[in-house]
């Protein structure tokens, strides 16, 4: 058996000895993996609990009353084509990476992004996604952009990768930026391809009403989840 003149070993020894590294390695990554997951859920249970003890007490006071939080995120689907479009609305469904229709996407609320959202209300429909349909649109829909190009989510390697400088390694790390507007939602968000959707089930009901009219475009609050879950 050949030995290696440098390190004294034979190389079928030195190329076990990568493999169990690369091994241990991996490992460790799994188990960081699975740590991020349970301290998401730990923070979403521990959030949800206080949520509810808030309203609890207010619903016994007579004097207080539970006020929501504002959302912070809101998921945009494009519903109407290029006909009798303006050029300013256009151009504001470009800024919003909307370029086709049924295309959706992740925007951080803000008194900039609401007027962008009215003037273009009736080209889209909007609302607060909730964290299981997030998660649902990360995993069936979601797609990096690397390089210019559509790429699927296929490991947790390749989200490290591309977004493991900003402390980003996961899956969990992207439905987490997403889910809460964290401190990284704007560079998540802009490596994540606009999501892909298919026509809703069932059909439109009317494009060119309001929803609260009976219609499809507009704000459609925590209903928006039923809308994604017809497109997915």
């Amino acid at each position: 058996m050949p030995r290696d003149p440098k390190k004294g070993k034979t190389p079928e020894r030195a190329a076990n000895k990568a493999a169990e590294k690369d091994r241990v390695k991996k490992e460790a990554r799994r188990e960081e993996y699975i740590k991020r997951a349970r301290t998401y859920i730990k923070k979403y249970k521990a959030a949800w609990t206080q949520r509810r003890t808030y309203q609890r007490n207010a619903t016994k006071s007579k004097t207080n009353y539970y006020l929501h939080p504002e959302h912070k995120v809101a998921f945009v689907v494009r519903i109407r084509g290029v006909n009798d479009i303006a050029p300013k609305p256009r151009k504001i469904l470009q800024l919003l990476r909307l370029r086709q229709i049924f295309t959706g996407v992740f925007v951080r609320l803000n008194k900039s992004s609401l007027q962008m959202l009215n003037k273009v209300a009736p080209f889209i429909a909007w609302g607060y996604p909730s964290l299981a349909m997030t998660r649902k649109l990360v995993l069936k829909r979601g797609y990096l952009n690397q390089h210019g190009c559509r790429t699927r989510i296929q490991s947790n390697e390749q989200i490290e990768r591309q977004l493991g400088k900003h402390d980003i390694i996961c899956v969990d790390d992207i439905i987490h930026q997403l889910y809460t507007c964290g401190d990284k939602f704007r560079e998540t968000n802009k490596k994540l391809w606009p999501f892909k959707l298919s026509n809703p089930n069932g059909g439109m009901k009317a494009k060119r009403k309001h929803f609260v009219e009976g219609g499809d475009y507009g704000n459609r609050e925590t209903m928006m989840n039923q809308f994604i879950k017809q497109c997915l």
